[in-house]
């Protein structure tokens, strides 16, 4: 089975950055899709990004596009999640995701001045 770690969470200002990272370990990353989700305390999970196995086709959540991009490195079985223009509603708990139904144990990101 896969595991997941993600890093690269924090404290940033609105309009700041993030790159969200995920490295995965027990079996190839490339033979999966991957994505990201986001939760806050009361909500259910959110799917933010995919990032389809074969083909490199992208989908985000409309109130990330443009702004995220999603991407991998299947050498080095790494996923990530660049965050732009980030705002006070991205704030959540950032979860790795992969289409073994593998889950990281989540990364924080708070957006606040």
């Amino acid at each position: 089975q896969v595991q997941l770690v993600e890093s690269g969470g924090g404290l940033a200002q609105p309009g700041g950055s993030l790159r969200l990272s995920c490295a995965a370990s027990g079996d190839t990353l490339g033979d999966y899709t991957v994505g990201w989700f986001r939760q806050v305390p009361g909500k259910e999970r959110e799917g933010v990004s995919c990032l389809s196995r074969v083909g490199g086709v992208t989908a985000y959540v409309d109130s990330v596009k443009g702004r995220f991009t999603v991407s991998r490195d299947n050498a080095k079985n790494m996923v990530y999640l660049q965050m732009n223009s980030l705002k006070p509603e991205d704030t959540a708990v950032y979860y790795c995701w992969c289409s073994e139904d593998s889950w990281g144990q989540g990364t924080q990101v708070t957006v606040s001045s």
